[in-house]
């Protein structure tokens, strides 16, 4: 299977319209076991080529945009699909309370420059520096970060390998300051 999302993988929407609860309801158990939380407000979703498709999907239904929209959720939504050597992840900063969500975003500039995974076994431990998409710039010039950051954690050789032993322990991180 490929791993980018092309225009041939966008179902019309009268299509998915059909399946969509069907979708939402598999998507939602999928998706469970792939969401992390990391200290009081801060969630990491880790993503697939089926959780982003999925997402096109639900763009579109939800905004009717046609084709120019197609075109644009593909070229958002593509380049966080895993390649096979990485895991993406998308972290939420999720605060109901708008003046404090306001205050703990202005807190948390350039928090994308604080992620890391690292995975410990009996072998030793590496530690994966996580590299922010860079569609745009996630911090304003006075210090105030976005509620919603996408990450790579590319995997060399040895990651993989210690990402695969049994024993591995793997710890995601948020070393910001502020945080």
């Amino acid at each position: 299977m490929a791993r980018t999302i092309v225009r041939k993988d966008i179902m019309s929407m009268e299509a998915y319209a059909k399946i969509r609860a069907d979708s939402r309801r598999r998507m939602a158990a999928l998706k469970e076991n792939r969401r992390i939380s990391v200290g009081p407000f801060t969630t990491f979703h880790f993503e697939s080529r089926e959780t982003m498709l999925h997402q096109i999907h639900e763009m579109l239904y939800i905004e009717r945009g046609g084709e120019q929209q197609i075109t644009d959720e593909i070229e958002a939504y593509s380049p966080l699909v895993p390649n096979g050597r990485e895991l993406v992840a998308t972290m939420m900063i999720e605060i109901e309370d708008d003046a404090t969500r306001r205050r703990e975003l202005g807190r948390l500039g350039h928090i994308e420059n604080s992620v890391t995974l690292s995975i410990e076994s009996a072998s030793g431990r590496r530690t994966i520096t996580a590299v922010p998409e860079d569609d745009e710039e996630r911090t304003t010039p006075d210090g105030k970060t976005s509620s919603v950051h996408f990450f790579h954690f590319p995997f060399d050789d040895e990651a993989v390998a210690q990402f695969k032993k049994p024993d591995a322990r793997v710890i995601l991180s948020v070393d910001h300051p502020n945080y």
